[in-house]
């Protein structure tokens, strides 16, 4: 699918519906972030699983038995994405957090971009690349340390400066339980949402993917913004499959016509 125009009429309804919502969530995916030059996940060619298989490199396993094949693969991810800065999409959370028309940020990323751009209140549903632990000891490491660690080490393993055990990062791989307190919060966020905005996600991940229904059944109302179709696209109030970024600023110049 390719990108739609953006459309004002759906933009001022969904304006509307931001301006006299008690309580407004977002939800944000990939999608959110590919202005910023992080690939989603499997668009063919750019994604990041569309040319390598994520059980080879990023499952839990494969830490475990080959650490050096896989920071191999999250060295240079966590390279990438540490240097990279939020995008216009991720400024126009904020200038609606600041005006009182969001309350919280539920995230799919690890790449830390709704703080970067000062968002006071993210949800990370997937954890961080904001630095890593060792299981073995509990000792924690933040991102520029590890880093350095991977560019010391012979191998490309970072180990704990502590007790020299292989760190983990601290984001949800592959064959991990997702982190228990985020996904209750996030539950109990979507149940109390008079409006649940879903940005940049295909809603098709579990447990993620029952945020909306969730929302839903509690008599919220949702809006999703992405390109890509999801499974709640005719439950939706408003749908826009416009370029992100265009479509969140289309969203605060929306309010702005309407005074608020």
């Amino acid at each position: 699918m390719t990108d739609a125009a953006t459309d004002p009429a759906a933009l001022d309804r969904l304006a509307a519906l931001v301006r006299d919502a008690g309580s407004v969530v977002a939800l944000t995916g990939a999608g959110i972030s590919v202005p910023s030059g992080i690939p989603d996940f499997r668009t063919p060619g750019t994604g990041l699983w569309a040319n390598v298989d994520p059980m080879e490199v990023a499952h839990v396993d494969v830490w475990r038995r080959d650490p050096q094949r896989f920071w191999a693969f999250y060295g240079d991810r966590f390279a990438r994405y540490g240097g990279l800065a939020p995008n216009r999409a991720h400024d126009a959370l904020v200038e609606l957090g600041a005006r009182g028309h969001l309350d919280v940020v539920l995230t799919q990323n690890i790449d830390g971009l709704h703080q970067r751009a000062g968002f006071p209140d993210v949800v990370e549903l997937h954890g961080s690349i904001a630095g890593a632990h060792c299981p073995a000891c509990g000792e924690r490491t933040p991102l520029g340390r590890v880093l350095r660690l991977i560019e010391e080490a012979t191998d490309g393993v970072p180990r704990c400066p502590a007790c020299g055990g292989v760190l983990k990062p601290d984001v949800v791989l592959f064959g991990d339980l997702l982190p228990e307190a985020a996904i209750r919060r996030a539950e109990e966020l979507a149940r109390g949402a008079d409006l649940l905005l879903c940005i940049g996600s295909s809603l098709e991940v579990w447990p993620v993917s029952d945020l909306p229904a969730t929302t839903l059944r509690r008599g919220g109302q949702l809006a999703v913004v992405t390109i890509g179709d999801t499974p709640y696209d005719d439950a939706a109030a408003v749908r826009l499959r416009g370029d992100v970024v265009d479509e969140l600023e289309g969203l605060v110049a929306a309010l702005n016509r309407l005074g608020d």
